[in-house]
């Protein structure tokens, strides 16, 4: 029984008509006879949705109980035992009621098609993990159903429903999304033309990224090496000259002009004796490239301009952008340069951009050096000048009547086994010389044309010419061989020079580092895999490229690290020389994976002694502050219940008001404390609005008893952008703060004035004033300044009004006021303008 296939119909946003599309597939798959079923549908009381059920086979639902209400969930043992070809499941987000069989729908899908049921379901792009806090930052509104994104991107097919902005707020204000009720407070909050304008967008791009990542995997699978122009992809090639910059910036304009264009920029250090860059000119470019939005890679390739083309036909580039070169004009001797040959075998699916710049023609630096690993032209001229070269050279000089002498012939050969050597290496100089010595022997040597010397100081000649020969080609090819060791090398700690940089200034994450391997050594995949001990399976810690390597020895390559630990890498075997480098690779890996645990292990720690910490502060309030006004309104209520004392009237009433004023007070830090746990727990969330101080300060001073506070909010204030209950609480407590300690007959000033593009709130007291190395300090929770008495209360109003007024992007700090005091200082962003928004509610399905 094979795995069951998933097709996800993926929202822009709520309401565009994802659920309508999976309901018209599956009437569209049992007109063709398929077998498909509805497992779970909300139609949430939408006319259209709900028609679109008649028809299909609708399975029952489980019903649960939960906190006393009653719940359906979609019975996963109930259409496992029907077995339906297709089932349709609504909202693979959705978080399952307690007590269900998975905590996740998407792990009842999971289970689904694991049984080789085929499953048609619906998310919305605010839904994935990832896009979790841009979502946030967005609309305002937490999503607190999330799916991971690998659930979503391993789905066989996934189709983007989408509806322009406009399109969509009609569809709202006709009523065929919300009831009319809920219809105005949804369009002027969560469904404003901007937010649905970057939930598109979001949405957009995110399926581009999955679509571009199928495209790879394909051509991947089929070896296409051609370039599909999809999108713009302009690849820049970095010398680490300062023409770098340049190129780039080039390269971004030219990306700009087209919607998608990316950027990626390569260094490509040469094995085989390129001149080494500036790492600090490097590290700029690198720079650069990152801050305008493009990607930098750093590739090893013996030959330039092949490793160039390989590179941008592997990421499926569209452009290459090189600048002109550097070299002098007499250079051009040695070859036609890096620039001319992309240009030349970069074929019909390439184009190629040479751009001029200010250090054309002015040379570059130290000359080339060559290197052992010889191009196959090279050891071709070096093999024809070993061999070819010393009967070419007899056949002249058999034909020239002018007699050289035997010593300038032999002069002549050594001159052909010298270039044989710098040309082919040691085999093509052996080659040489041995043909030399012959032919020397046959036709210059008396007797001629025969294999004998009848004069023995030629035959000392002949003998000295081949041990030349032999030890003038041994030097070349020992310092070529050299030379290509101090190349390989200088290539290999430029690698480890940034990979140990990047990875100390903690710019690389475990992912990218893998993706480096992957890009340094020109693999299809790498994956790093870990197990316990020597008995358990293989597991990835991360893995970066089509189809990993699940186990070592499935791998091409596999370098360990430790008993627990190894690198698999899968593409091709790698020559020996590689493994040092990708040793380096493997350790660096391991200490990145170790430094992530550890730094989630720090965040957890931290976590947890913050909750002791306010859990310990939380039992001592509790133990004290919380039980004085109890005992309070006990005693006053065991008073009036007493039948041993009449009481008066007026007693009465004293009894019944402080019965009163310790509930209040209790009510008070009761709110603060729950305050203060919605903040520590990031349940928080405002719902902006444009509203006017003047509704909400005179509503926050009822609390205070009547002439304690003055205020003074100009008509002329501009208009705030708050959650108004959010701010009213903030308020409320920095003003009883401030009363608290404000002398006796003294009112406390609360004014507020423009500055720029914010509204200044002040909250003046007289007070004793706070020290400035104290004034951070009374922001923490459970903190009291000075001598305050224990029942004054927690000390948790400024640390909860602090957590509001941030939580709506503005700011809270102490001054001292002049003369004497403590000034709180409360800023808030300025609304453009226009009258105060309607209260409204935010969707349901926004904030589930």
């Amino acid at each position: 029984m094979g795995r069951g296939k998933l097709r996800i119909y993926l929202g822009a946003a709520p309401g565009v008509g994802k659920t309508y599309a999976m309901l018209s597939e599956g009437h569209r798959r049992v007109e063709r006879g398929t077998d498909c079923v509805v497992a779970f549908v909300e139609h949430h009381e939408r006319p259209r949705t709900e028609v679109m059920l008649h028809g299909l086979e609708q399975l029952p639902r489980r019903t649960l109980e939960h906190r006393g209400a009653t719940f359906t969930e979609m019975d996963v043992d109930a259409v496992l035992a029907r077995r339906p070809a297709v089932a349709l499941v609504d909202e693979l987000a959705h978080t399952n009621v307690p007590g269900s069989r998975n905590p996740k729908r998407w792990q009842d899908v999971a289970e689904l098609l694991a049984a080789g049921i085929d499953v048609i379901s619906t998310v919305n792009i605010q839904h994935l993990e990832s896009l979790g806090d841009v979502v946030e930052a967005i609309t305002g509104v937490r999503q607190r159903e999330t799916v991971p994104d690998e659930v979503v991107r391993r789905a066989d097919q996934i189709e983007l429903v989408d509806m322009s902005p406009e399109a969509l707020r009609r569809r709202m204000a006709h009523g065929n999304i919300y009831k009319p009720d809920r219809i105005d407070a949804s369009l002027s909050n969560y469904f404003r033309p901007g937010n649905l304008t970057a939930l598109r967008e979001l949405a957009l791009l995110w399926t581009a990224d999955r679509v571009d990542e199928y495209l790879r995997q394909y051509r991947g699978e089929h070896n296409i090496r051609s370039t599909w122009q999809a999108r713009e992809r302009i690849v820049v090639g970095l010398t680490g000259g300062p023409e770098g910059r340049t190129l780039i910036r080039r390269a971004t304009r030219l990306a700009e002009k087209g919607a998608g264009g990316e950027v990626l920029a390569v260094y490509i250090a040469r094995s085989d004796g390129l001149t080494a860059a500036s790492p600090k000119e490097l590290a700029v470019q690198r720079t650069l490239v990152e801050d305008l939005g493009g990607t930098f890679h750093h590739v090893i390739g013996d030959d330039i301009p092949s490793a160039l083309l390989e590179f941008a036909r592997g990421v499926n580039a569209t452009q290459i952008v090189l600048g002109s070169s550097r070299r002098r004009a007499w250079q051009y001797v040695l070859g036609p340069g890096v620039g001319q040959t992309v240009a030349r075998d970069s074929g019909t699916d390439l184009d190629v951009h040479i751009v001029t710049h200010d250090e054309v023609a002015k040379g570059r630096g130290l000359p080339v050096a060559r290197g052992a690993r010889l191009g196959r032209s090279r050891i071709i001229g070096g093999w024809a000048v070993g061999v070819v070269g010393p009967a070419t050279l007899a056949l002249l000089l058999t034909h020239v009547d002018a007699d050289l002498g035997l010593a300038n012939d032999m002069l002549l050969f050594l001159a052909l086994t010298v270039a044989a050597a710098l040309l082919g290496g040691f085999l093509p100089a052996l080659a040489s010389a041995a043909a030399g010595s012959l032919l020397l022997n046959w036709f210059f040597t008396p007797p001629v044309h025969r294999i004998t010397i009848a004069d023995p100081k030629n035959i000392v000649a002949i003998a000295v010419f081949l041990g030349v020969a032999m030890a003038v080609a041994s030097v070349v090819d020992l310092a070529a061989r050299r030379t290509h060791q101090a190349a390989r090398l200088r290539a290999e700690s430029e690698v480890l020079s940034y990979l140990a940089g990047s990875v100390l200034r903690g710019e690389t994450s475990l992912d990218a580092l893998l993706e480096r391997v992957r890009e340094t050594f020109s693999m299809e995949s790498v994956a790093l895999l870990e197990r316990a001990d020597g008995i358990e399976p293989w597991t990835r810690a991360a893995s970066v490229g089509p189809h990993p390597a699940a186990r070592p020895e499935d791998a091409d390559v596999d370098m360990p690290v430790g008993d627990h630990l190894a690198l698999a890498l899968s593409g091709r075997v790698l020559p020996a020389e590689d493994r040092r480098v990708l040793g380096a690779f493997a350790a660096q890996a391991a200490v990145v994976l170790d430094r992530q645990r550890l730094v989630g292990e720090a965040e957890e720690a931290r976590k947890q002694a913050e909750g002791n910490k306010i859990r310990t502060s939380l039992l001592a309030a509790v133990s004290h502050d919380l039980r004085t006004p109890l005992a309070s309104i006990k005693a006053s209520v065991s008073s009036l219940r007493s039948d041993d004392v009449e009481w008066s009237e007026q007693d009465r009433a004293e009894l019944l008001e402080g019965i009163e004023a310790g509930a209040d007070r209790l009510d008070h830090l009761v709110g603060n404390l729950l305050d203060m746990s919605r903040l520590q727990t990031g349940t928080v969330t405002p719902l902006i609005r444009v509203v006017d101080l003047d509704e909400v300060v005179p509503m926050a001073l009822g609390g205070v008893p009547d002439g304690s506070a003055e205020l003074d909010i100009p008509e002329t204030l501009p208009m705030v952008e708050v959650d108004k209950g959010l701010l009213e609480r903030a308020v409320a407590n920095i003003v009883e703060n401030a009363v608290k300690y404000s002398p006796e007959g003294v009112p406390v000033a609360v004014a507020a004035s423009t500055l720029g593009d914010r509204v200044e709130l002040r909250v003046v007291d007289r007070g004793p004033g706070v020290p400035d190395e104290a004034k951070e300090g009374i922001f923490e929770p459970f903190q009291r300044f000075g001598d305050a008495p224990r029942g004054s209360g927690v000390g948790l109003g400024l640390a909860v009004a602090r957590g509001f007024v941030e939580a709506m992007g503005g700011t809270l700090g102490a001054e001292d006021t002049p003369g004497g005091g403590l000034t709180m200082v409360l800023t808030l962003r300025a609304a453009p303008g226009g009258p105060p928004a309607p209260p409204a509610e935010l969707p349901a399905h926004a904030v589930t």
